[in-house]
């Protein structure tokens, strides 16, 4: 989100020379990027002006550059009281409202905002961009149309606009305007990489021609480079220049692996440790029902999980709630209470305590049961803690969705994530994560027979019906043919590596694996190895 760059003209009006100099010393000092130094310099502003509208909106400003939202959230406030209807600290207050966790706060200060100052793109990039992360993809297009109105050249808001297309199924329209970036800004990484991230749009000679300028131009940051090396990448795969391919991959990835942490040895020694903790059985449930309402797909990225998730939310009971964080939220609110990580306090958890962890889940899960009864849940890091989610919720289904796995990890190393997924920037990192997902697997199916579903990607590729009517049953779901026309389905999907593919119908030429035996054998070796072993 951003802040509007108009100032209010009366922000030193009725104070004091002093304060006067004070307040411009923090603003400088917030042009310099040193919040600390600004709040020192407006704590003296207020001890000499409390009700100095500016000095609580500069603080407000210090506190979100310092990354303390709540403490920002307040000092808007505090501003908002004392100087109410301006749209600039309702803009700002809406950001840090938005940060703090309160999204319709936020989104009533944007609109407010917006309805103050009807010509300020900013106000109206905001608005749209929380209304887009609440799902609410319809309105949020009308909104950032709105902004490119007031100004065409802003360019997050062209590209949140394209983002917001594509979630929506759109995908014409999310080119056209990833390539109106692009037309503005030939070497826009981010628009770049947008485009390749759809899979579904083939680059031309001349895209493949100007990534390869963009990608080795001098001075570029490490981050636009890897974006675009991500994006040469496919473009010299749609140009069947696979050995160039591989190489701006491993260059891409390369660069990318330095930005990141990781230490499989640690994810190893996580997994046998949950596997410890959940070899005794949690204690009878309170109410074995409860969590009937869920379906848990629990898979690698890059595996289908949003084709399985677009599968059963084209079915009339179900709603595809995409990859929400509230189980792992839940999870780590918990290990907060005991003072323990997850999975340590796992043994000292009683049946009423895992009760509560699963009302709560659902609490917070409310929302996706307000047109149909049952939902999805997705999150790629749910397979560590299906153990938990068995005892919290015993009456969910739980999906386990897997991909070969030479096909998994190449695909994962082709894909540069918004967050997370560290693993996947180093191959040997990404078999080891895959080695540990597969055992894990493996160890849920045997401890819970029955109750969790073992759903492979290509028997489904190899036999759709079949295999969509076993998915349904699992699910407690009656046969609809819509489930196999899931493609006509229409509904936000917010995976925009998924989003076009899944609007199409299923292709069983989705394997890449072949095109790249010199440069996975290496990786190959690992996994059968380490499978033999």
């Amino acid at each position: 989100m951003t802040h509007g760059t108009h100032a209010p003209e009366d922000r030193a009006a009725g104070l004091s020379p002093s304060a006067r100099r004070l307040l411009d010393e923090a603003v400088k000092a917030l042009s310099r990027g040193q919040p600390d130094a600004a709040e020192r310099t407006l704590i003296g502003v207020m001890a000499m002006a409390p009700k100095s509208a500016e000095a609580h909106r500069l603080l407000g400003i210090s506190s979100q550059m310092r990354g303390d939202p709540v403490k920002a959230a307040d000092a808007f406030r505090q501003a908002d009281t004392l100087r109410p209807d301006d749209p600039v600290i309702l803009m700002s207050y809406g950001i840090s409202l938005f940060e703090c966790g309160k999204v319709q706060d936020a989104i009533g200060a944007f609109r407010r905002a917006c309805e103050l100052a009807p010509d300020m793109a900013s106000a109206w990039y905001n608005l749209g961009k929380a209304l887009k992360l609440q799902l609410h993809a319809e309105e949020a297009c009308r909104v950032f149309e709105r902004a490119l109105s007031l100004d065409p050249s802003h360019v997050t808001a062209r590209i949140s606009l394209a983002d917001t297309f594509v979630h929506l199924g759109d995908i014409a329209a999310g080119a056209a305007h990833y390539r109106e970036v692009l037309k503005r800004q030939p070497e826009h990484a981010g628009a770049w990489y947008a485009l390749a991230n759809l899979k579904t749009e083939p680059f031309s000679e001349a895209d493949t021609a100007s990534l390869r300028r963009a990608f080795r131009k001098p001075g570029l940051s490490a981050d636009a480079r890897v974006s675009l090396g991500f994006a040469l990448a496919k473009a010299l795969e749609d140009q069947r220049l696979y050995s160039e391919a591989f190489e701006a991959l491993r260059e891409a990835n390369t660069l990318k692996r330095r930005q990141v942490l990781w230490n499989a040895r640690e994810e190893n020694a996580k997994v046998d440790a949950i596997m410890s903790a959940f070899a005794t059985s949690p204690p009878a449930p309170v109410d074995p029902a409860l969590g009937r309402e869920a379906i848990l797909i629990i898979s690698l990225p890059r595996s289908g999980s949003t084709l399985i998730e677009q599968i059963l939310a084209s079915h009339p009971q179900v709603e595809g709630a995409n990859e929400i964080l509230d189980l792992p939220q839940v999870i780590e609110g918990e290990s907060r209470r005991r003072k323990q990580p997850f999975p340590q306090w796992v043994a000292s958890a009683t049946a009423e305590d895992w009760a509560r962890l699963g009302r709560e889940y659902l609490d917070r899960t409310a929302r996706w049961r307000q047109q149909r009864p049952l939902f999805t849940d997705k999150n790629t890091v749910t397979w560590e803690l299906v153990g938990a989610a068995r005892a919290m919720l015993p009456g969910a289904r739980i999906v386990n969705v897997h991909r070969d796995p030479l096909e998994t990890c190449l695909a994962c190393y082709r894909q540069l994530f918004s967050t997370g997924s560290h693993f996947s920037y180093d191959l040997d990192d990404m078999a080891s994560y895959y080695l540990d997902f597969a055992r894990l697997s493996r160890y849920w199916l045997q401890r819970y027979p029955g109750q969790v579903l073992d759903f492979s990607y290509e028997a489904l590729l190899a036999d759709p019906e079949t295999q969509t009517r076993r998915l349904l049953d699992f699910c407690g779901l009656s046969f609809d043919p819509a489930c196999l026309d899931f493609h006509k389905t229409s509904r936000v999907v917010l995976s925009t590596a998924s989003a076009a593919q899944v609007r199409q119908p299923l292709r069983k030429d989705t394997a890449r694996a072949m095109r790249y035996e010199t440069q996975l054998a290496p990786l190959r070796a690992r996994l059968t190895q380490d499978q033999q072993d």
